[in-house]
């Protein structure tokens, strides 16, 4: 890694020099952390221009609309792979031989299962609890099942976590959903796929056979390649934070999911979608695509643009193909579905979209698919989660495996009062 010099001037006719680190791609970082011995911090509100960490998984170019795993494009590992062969690069730097995916395979299969007495947290929960309430809540729990696995200094348990919580999240978030519509819970099954897995545990009943449609069972699998990571975002920053202090990695699992829950982050297709509830028929849109235009009016439609991507989200190219797919293969009647498509012509051809690189983003699409094959929109978050499992996990393991790495510790800004004195109750 190649490095130059940055001189900063500071108060007093003091300088330090800091280094400037070169990355294999984007921009340079200048490194502060020595600048607290000349007594300052620097100040950046949401870490907006700063690196919390060295890190060689994902890169994003914004601007760009750039998105790889491991120096593989996303629309290719989409389109051309599975989320399992994802799983394996995500964690492992590589792509797996045909040798190496087989026994990836058969090592996530057969530990899907969870321990029967975890279903037993299930009735300390309300009927309506959010499901995201109880995949964080079980999530947690599973540190007091599979003690055999907590000890991040080893390596062995670290990898040991990493198959458990791969294979047993889609089991749990079925079981969150199973429980809420008060079904009872469907085994996994070891002969069907990841995402076929998952489909079956979520919508087969014990009265009768379930079949796994394959147009259903490629979305599914495409979902959760597209959303497996996203570089340094508030869920995995924070499943590093809470890392950091050596916390076992179920309890970091569970801090992730807790952070992913707000909707500022991996709620935006529930918004998106409730959106479409507000708008309600295909004849109400041009009133809400004039609301939109309207600076003075708060609406904004859910679903266009994105913070990162400041011209086309590049997953969502992969997703409105599967999007049509599925609409075309199910053929669902449903008035909101017929909003969403009009919606996406709306702003792939009218100037104002256009003009402002309003696309609709993976989160649109994900959510009219999810919406189409019978998933409520209370469960969109908990399947973000599931299939962000692997990313979470593949930041965790890759801090911990870095040498000298730290508790984190951000510094502030204090503004609060300065020494005061004391005054006694009875003098109050």
């Amino acid at each position: 890694m190649a490095e130059h010099i940055a001189k900063l001037e500071l108060p007093n006719n003091d300088s330090i020099d800091l280094p400037v680190k070169q990355g294999s791609a984007g921009f340079d970082v200048i490194d502060i952390s020595k600048l607290g011995s000349k007594g300052y911090f620097t100040f950046d509100p949401g870490f907006l221009a700063t690196a919390s960490c060295e890190s060689a998984i994902t890169y994003i170019d914004g601007a760009k609309g750039i998105l790889t795993h491991r120096g593989y494009p996303i629309y290719e590992l989409a389109t051309q792979t599975s989320y399992l062969d994802v799983c394996y690069l995500l964690l492992n730097g590589e792509l797996p031989t045909k040798a190496q995916y087989q026994a990836f395979e058969s090592m996530v299969k057969n530990h899907t299962m969870v321990n029967e007495q975890l279903a037993d947290f299930f009735s300390g929960f309300r009927r309506d609890a959010h499901p995201m309430a109880m995949l964080c809540g079980v999530t947690g729990a599973l540190s007091a099942f599979y003690q055999d696995s907590l000890d991040v200094n080893d390596v062995k348990h670290r990898e040991i976590a990493a198959f458990r919580l791969i294979s047993k999240m889609p089991t749990i978030a079925a079981m969150c959903y199973k429980y809420s519509v008060g079904q009872p819970f469907v085994y996994p099954r070891n002969d069907l796929s990841y995402a076929g897995n998952f489909l079956s545990m979520m919508f087969a009943v014990p009265c009768e056979p379930y079949k796994v449609n394959p147009v259903v069972e490629k979305a599914m699998d495409r979902i959760f390649v597209l959303h497996a990571d996203h570089e340094q975002n508030a869920s995995t920053s924070t499943v590093r934070l809470a890392g950091s202090s050596g916390a076992n990695p179920f309890a970091c699992i569970a801090a992730g999911i807790a952070s992913l829950w707000g909707p500022a982050h991996g709620g935006a297709n529930e918004a998106c979608l409730e959106m479409l509830e507000e708008i309600g028929s295909v004849e109400r849109i041009p009133e809400f695509i004039a609301r939109a235009k309207d600076k003075d009016d708060p609406f904004r439609l859910m679903g266009f643009g994105h913070r990162v991507y400041k011209n086309f989200d590049p997953r969502a190219k992969v997703m409105r193909e599967t999007c049509h797919e599925v609409l075309d293969e199910l053929n669902v009647q449903d008035p909101l579905l017929d909003v969403a498509m009009e919606l996406e012509r709306i702003a792939l051809e009218d100037e104002y979209f256009v003009s402002k690189k309003l696309y609709p983003n993976v989160d649109f699409y994900s959510g009219i698919i999810m919406k189409a094959i019978g998933i409520p929109t209370s469960m969109f978050t908990v399947l973000f989660a599931l299939s962000r499992t692997v990313g979470w996990i593949a930041h965790w393991k890759e801090m911990l495996d870095q040498p000298g790495h730290k508790i984190s510790r951000p510094r502030q800004l204090y503004t609060g009062a300065e020494d005061r004195d004391f005054i006694a109750l009875d003098k109050r």
